[in-house]
This record gives structure tokens, C-alpha cells and sequence, in this order.
């Protein structure tokens, strides 16, 4: 049966995979994961076709291009960050709240190593709210929620006006990067964060 097409310029498929199709792209995943972890950011996507047991043109029908595929990895925790969020939502104190899912945050951005953080700082960088689905991205959808409880913080004139929830979601990507590589990355997390909220209150 032929596929039905997919809509103007997006590269999904517009009915369920077959399953030898969906086995090849939990196969992708997996060794995403794998080869992430071990060689950072910028490992190439030829070695993760090859670790999945794939050739290249698969792994490319089904993630377009990197962040596609980062994008994807992401998607489960970043939901489960957004779930949090909204829990913190329903806090009696906004300023806290605020705090909690930027801590959030960054715990998220350093289990993923530079990973999340760099997907993060691109596609603010691209201002891209699509990923190569046509669908929300993680991150846009990881944005909306950070805007959402920004909003709340400085309604309650508790976090600072003059900033918006891109400044802040730099902010955070950027400790988890900076602090890779330093002796003891969460203790030296933890203390330009402290930094960071210590600055951001109003």
C-alpha cells in the first residue's frame, strides 16, 4: 500500500510506520542515546547509523537532520519538565515555584551533558518553534512553559521585569555547559545558579 503523502514541508510519515520501519527507528534512538552520552554533541550521524545497524539514508527518513533526531530524544523528559511545571503552577509561592522549575531545568540539561543545552541555544539562536515534523518542538513547547511561569513570578513582582524567558533559558543552558568541565560540574552548577536566581529576583 502506498503511503499517504506527507504535508507541505514536513518529512513525517502521515500514517503509522510498519513495523520493521518503527523497529529501525527505536534501533536510531537507541544508539543516539549511546553515542551522545560517549561522544558529545557533536558526534557524527554516519556513527550512530552504524552502531543502530543501519544504513544512513534510513537514519536520515527518519530524522532530516540533528536536531530532528535530538529533538525526538528529547521529547519524553521534556514533557515530564512541563508536567513538573505545571505542578509548581498550582504553588502558594510563585518565587519558589520559579526557582524549582529552573532547577529543573538545569538537572535536565546536565543529564543530557551539552546535548540539551546545545539544542537549547540553537534553536533560540533560529527561533525555530517547528521541528522537522511540522509539529511543536520540544524545546518551543520546553519555552512556552518557561514563559508561563516567568509570567507568574513577575506578576507577583517576585523575579525581575526586564527579562524574558529567553534570557533566562540561556542563562540556565549556559551553567550546564560552562560547568561540563570543571572539577566537581555539580558543585560548581549549583553555585552559578545561586548566582543566577540571586540576580533574577526582583
Amino acid at each position: 500500500m502506498t503511503p499517504a503523502p506527507n504535508a507541505p514541508g514536513t518529512s513525517a510519515p502521515a500514517r503509522r510506520l510498519r513495523a520493521d520501519a518503527q523497529r529501525n527507528r527505536d534501533r536510531i534512538l537507541d544508539a543516539a542515546r549511546e553515542t551522545f552520552r560517549a561522544r558529545g554533541a557533536d558526534a557524527s550521524l554516519e556513527e550512530i547509523a552504524r552502531r543502530a545497524g543501519v544504513g544512513i539514508g534510513t537514519l536520515y527518513r527518519h530524522f532530516p537532520n540533528r536536531n530532528a533526531l535530538l529533538d525526538t530524544m528529547f521529547r519524553e523528559s521534556v514533557d515530564e519538565l512541563c508536567a513538573q511545571a505545571k505542578q509548581l503552577s498550582e504553588s502558594t509561592d510563585p518565587y519558589d515555584a520559579f526557582v524549582a522549575w529552573l532547577r529543573a531545568q538545569l538537572q535536565h540539561a546536565m543529564t543530557y551533558q551539552a546535548l540539551a543545552a546545545s539544542l537549547m541555544i540553537s534553536e533560540l539562536s533560529d527561533d525555530a518553534p517547528l521541528n522537522a515534523c511540522g509539529e511543536p518542538s520540544a524545546c518551543s513547547a520546553l519555552r512556552a512553559t518557561g514563559e508561563a511561569q516567568l509570567a507568574r513570578a513577575q506578576a507577583a513582582g517576585v523575579v525581575r521585569s526586564d527579562v524574558d524567558a529567553d534570557d533566562v533559558m540561556r542563562l540556565v543552558n549556559a551553567i550546564a555547559l560552562t560547568s561540563e568541565d570543571a572539577t566537581d560540574s555539580c558543585a560548581a552548577a549549583e553555585r552559578l545558579f545561586g548566582l543566577m536566581v540571586d540576580g533574577l529576583r526582583a
